[in-house]
């Protein structure tokens, strides 16, 4: 029933006005997938983590995407043709809830589009682009919704935003904003102590 709810409010002006604050502004084109893997114990989200050496988002937490290539007839082509680049995810196993307006990445200059997908039968995933990512999570919709896990990261540059601390892994930046917009468009956000502040680790 959750993924259903999340599936009708997919739909209509309610997700454009939710991610307006970073409006797409004609950057390259690009796609990730958010992938709601429906384990027995509750429903996880698929990230991974940047390898270190990379020359921008190094070492951050992230969603299996990338540029959407010519070829790719759409974004949800993109971020499912990427999921299994990078981490193995085969594009029939995954049902597409929908999409979120395209978003612009600042640090990158890339605009965004995120498709939320299903992904019925999860099973572990490794890196398969061991060039890009490090590793692969699937972090539970409970623990990233728990309040004691939420806090707002502020950048050196002067930049904050909502982010996720979950064990040692820090969820900041675009990422984390997609989590807590679609978290916020489903209904499923908990009250969260929003003056709880972290600087963004090296």
């Amino acid at each position: 029933p959750a993924l259903d709810r999340l599936r009708h409010n997919l739909t209509g002006a309610e997700p454009a006005a939710r991610f307006a604050e970073r409006i797409a502004r004609g950057g390259r084109p690009a796609a990730v997938l958010i992938a709601l893997a429906e384990h027995p114990g509750g429903t996880q989200i698929v990230l991974v983590e940047k390898d270190a050496r990379l020359r921008t988002h190094a070492g951050q937490v992230a969603f299996p995407g990338g540029a959407i290539e010519p070829f790719d007839a759409t974004p949800i082509d993109g971020a499912l043709r990427e999921a299994e680049e990078e981490v193995g995810l085969p594009p029939d196993e995954v049902q597409v809830l929908g999409v979120l307006p395209p978003a612009r990445v600042r640090a990158s200059n890339f605009d965004v589009t995120a498709v939320v997908g299903r992904w019925p039968s999860p099973r572990d995933l490794v890196p398969v682009d061991v060039r890009e990512i490090a590793a692969v999570h699937s972090v539970a919709v409970d623990v990233l919704l728990d309040p004691a896990n939420r806090l707002t990261w502020t950048h050196p540059s002067g930049f904050t935003g909502p982010g996720f601390v979950v064990g040692d892994l820090f969820v900041w930046g675009f990422t984390a904003y997609l989590l807590d917009g679609l978290f916020d468009l489903a209904g499923w956000t908990l009250p969260w102590d929003t003056d709880r502040e972290a600087v963004v680790p090296d």
